[in-house]
């Protein structure tokens, strides 16, 4: 069994490997959220680190794959960086997220808390929507739809989190 050209435990340790990485560059990220958010406010980190990682998979995107390092003598795409670069950004965003969503919500804060961290297991469906993409298209088209989702928290970040209920009561 073969991929791009490598055998099978090539590509598997290779695999593993920017598993790794990806995995840390997310480690990173949240570590570094924590040390920011009491400096950059909510919406500047959200909006910041939302447009850079729609950057990122941008370049990823239409990067060719002939662009490569070599990593234990087999060829990574560049690609792969700006991918795991992504994942650093949205690791930033996670606390981010909870905080826009709840701000402003006086006395049912702890209702919608609750109901946001229900809602973090609806994200395991994105991924199952992205594998069908990429199964029917191909791996890179499917990034169209995590573009989409990084779209989307941009645009709450901007405008959608404003509270327009200045009526709730603590």
């Amino acid at each position: 069994f073969y991929i791009s050209g490598m055998p099978f435990e090539g590509a598997a340790a290779v695999g593993g490997t920017l598993a790794a990485v990806y995995w840390l560059c997310m480690l990173i990220g949240r570590a570094s959220s924590s040390a920011l958010s009491g400096k950059i406010s909510t919406k500047v980190q959200m909006a910041t680190v939302s447009g850079v990682a729609i950057i990122f998979l941008l370049i990823a995107i239409f990067m060719p794959e002939s662009i490569a390092v070599e990593i234990s003598g087999n060829p990574i795409p560049i690609k792969c960086v700006f991918i795991f670069l992504c994942g650093l950004c949205t690791s930033i965003m996670w606390g981010g997220i909870f905080n826009l969503a709840t701000e402003g919500l006086g006395k049912y804060t702890a209702k919608a808390s609750g109901l946001f961290m229900m809602m973090v297991v609806g994200g395991g469906i994105m991924p199952l929507i992205q594998h069908q993409i990429a199964l029917k298209v191909d791996s890179m088209t499917s990034y169209w739809l995590v573009i989409a989702m990084l779209a989307y928290i941009l645009y709450f970040s901007l405008i959608g989190c404003k509270n327009v209920n200045k009526n709730i009561p603590v």
